[in-house]
Formats: structure tokens, sequence, C-alpha cells
């Protein structure tokens, strides 16, 4: 049989080709994978023997943990002042409903919701026209009672007739003066007009409504005698007391001023647990009735008080911590924890005022680690 060598070698080739690369590609995965198999093992042991080693040499724990980087910041002895804040509403004590005190048609409206008045500006006119009748045939009878009463008295004078009828006359006469008079207040009274400098608030009726006195028409708010009122928490019972300095602002015009307490509720609402505080102001400019303002009350102060900013402070199981740092390794300090206003806690124990601080970073490192300082 013969043998085609040739063809023989060509296949030979052809499978050298394409087996001889694969095999190769398999043996460098399989060469890899006994290499990381080994690595982990080998990093597994390293790990064993650094715990082994740190149990029995300290130093060498110290120097072979990785250092984090970390900032810091030093613990601060300050002044430290505590606030109770609550909200009040500026009111005036010239919180008024006007009415009018005649019987009448609303014959004309001066003014209008917003309006800022003075004292005595007309803000509406009562029809007056029967009693503009009434004084114009009053005024005819008075200068005929007159023109009597003095020819009365002339004769009276020159002993003519009876002290009798020189009476009647005068009096008539004045009886006529004193109706003319009330019938110009009744008119003057047809003028609603405003008591005192302020704004009106509401306008409580229309034009042409018939009105009766003592039915309010306007709401009138006075720009003096303001003062602030607040509900204040009945936990704060015998901390406010009057005549006590207070510290209030007004957020929707940027504007602060110091007040005092003037007075202090005896009754606790039942429905809300708080009692009524109110704090007399002066009439500025920019404070308007029912104006929200924010009342500071200083409740704590110590003048050396050891405080940390409030995020720096963590909790577990035995209580709050911080991390300060000792020579570029953290420690974690367990502190009690005092009052806390705004970003700042005081801190009763555990920090003397001396420590610096873990900021930046504190959430990484633990007890004993080993830290880098940023500079």
């Amino acid at each position: 049989m013969k043998t085609n060598f040739p063809l023989l070698i060509f296949t030979i080739i052809i499978l050298m080709v394409s087996c001889g690369p694969k095999d190769d590609l398999v043996l460098k995965k399989e060469e890899l994978s006994k290499m990381k198999s080994d690595a982990s093992k080998l990093r597994n042991s390293i790990e064993t023997l650094e715990k082994e080693i740190a149990l029995l040499d300290p130093e060498f724990a110290k120097e072979n943990r990785k250092s984090i980087l970390i900032s810091t910041i030093n613990v601060e002895n300050r002044h430290f002042e505590h606030f109770v804040e609550f909200t009040g509403s500026v009111l005036s004590k010239k919180n008024v409903n006007i009415s009018g005190e005649i019987l009448g048609r609303i014959q004309e409206i001066v003014a209008i919701e917003g309006m800022r008045v003075s004292k005595g500006q007309i803000l509406a006119k009562i029809d007056a026209e029967s009693i503009l009748r009434n004084i114009d045939e009053l005024e005819k009878q008075i200068e005929l009672s007159k023109i009597l009463f003095d020819k009365q008295e002339r004769l009276w004078k020159q002993k003519i007739g009876t002290e009798i009828q020189y009476l009647e006359s005068k009096n008539r006469l004045e009886t006529l003066q004193i109706n003319l008079e009330a019938l110009k207040i009744q008119q003057s009274k047809t003028l609603v007009r405003a008591p005192f400098n302020g704004t009106v608030e509401t306008v409580l009726v229309r034009l042409g409504e018939f009105v009766q006195p003592g039915v309010p028409m306007f709401q009138f708010v006075g720009e003096s005698d303001l003062f602030i009122e607040a509900d204040v928490s009945e936990k704060y019972v015998g901390l406010i007391k009057k005549g006590d300095s207070v510290e209030v602002s007004f957020p929707s015009v940027d504007k602060f001023l110091s007040a005092k307490i003037s007075s202090v509720g005896a009754i606790i609402n039942a429905n809300n647990r708080t009692f009524k505080v109110e704090m007399a102001v002066p009439s500025l400019e920019f404070l308007k009735p029912n104006m929200i303002s924010v009342i500071k009350i200083k409740d704590y102060e110590n003048k050396t008080a050891v405080t940390v900013p409030n995020y720096l402070i963590l909790q577990d199981n035995k209580g709050d911590y911080v991390f300060t740092v000792d020579e570029s390794i953290s420690k974690k300090r367990y502190v009690k924890r005092g009052k806390t206003y705004k970003e700042v806690t005081e801190i009763l124990e555990g920090l003397t005022g001396d420590e610096v601080l873990i900021d930046k970073g504190f959430r990484e490192v633990g007890d004993n680690f080993v830290v880098n300082i940023a500079k």
C-alpha cells in the first residue's frame, strides 16, 4: 500500500496551525489560575502571620497598619449659651371695630382696605338729609324766637309786661338753641372718622347699605401700642418671667430688636398646653400688625464650656463618642453631652478642652487607627 506523504504532511501542518495556539492559551490560563490560587493562599498566610505577630508585638501592629488621611479641628473652650425659641405675632392694643353712631344709609365710603389714615380722617358718610332739613327749620325758628325775645327784653327793661312773659321768651330761645346744637352733633356723627392713626384692615359695609348704631363698619388697627404675643409651652413655666430680656427677629424683613417681657399669662390653655407671653415693642416703621416674629430667651449659659460640633458626635451601644488624635493614632473617646444649640454641643464629661478632634475622615477611622493628618 502506497502512502501519500505530501497529503499527510499537509494535514499535519493544518492541525499544528489550528490546534497549537489554542493549546498554548489553555496552558496559560491554567497557569494564571494556579498563580492566583497560590497568591490568595499566600495573602491569607501573610494576614494570619501579621495577626499572630501583632498579638506578640504591639509596636509592629502600629507600624504595619495602613494610615488614613484625615483633617483635624481643636476642641473649643468657649462661652456657651442656650436659647429657647418660639414664634409670636405682632398685635396692636388699638385693634378695634368702628361703627356708626346714628341710623342711616351709607352715602359714601371713602376708606379702602389697607388704607393708612390719620386721626380724624373721614372713612365713610351716612346720609344726613333729614338732619339738615331739621337744622334749617330750627334755624328759622331761632331767628323768629330771637326777634320776639329781643322785643320782650326791651319791654321788660321798660317795666312793660310781666316777668313770666320775659322768662318764657328767653326759655323758648334757649331751648331752640340747645336743640340746634344737638342736631349739629348728630350731623357730625354722619361722618365716620378714624379714632387714631392706623390702617383700615377690613371694610364691612357697602354703599347704600342701611346701618344702625353699634353695627361694625370697619375693622381698624392702630399704629401705636404694638406688642408681640406668643404661646409658650407649659414646660417653660417658671423659666420665663416678667421683665426678662429677649431677642426678637422678624424673618420677613430681616430685622432684629431687643425687648422685655411685659406680661406672663397665669393660665395654661387646656387645648394646646401653652400660656400667653407678651412683649412691648416700639412703634417702628417696619412693624405691622400680624407680622410673624421669632423670640429667643436665654435659659442657660456656661462661660467655660467644652464644646464640639454636633456632626462629630457618634453613637454606639455604650453611648456617645468622638475620635481624637494622639501621636498619629486615632482614639475613641466616650463623652457625656450637655445642651445643644444650633451646630454646637456642650460636653460635660470625657474631654478637657485640650484634645484634637478628627474632622474629615472621622467615619473611616476606628480606635487605635494610624492616621495621616492632611496639611
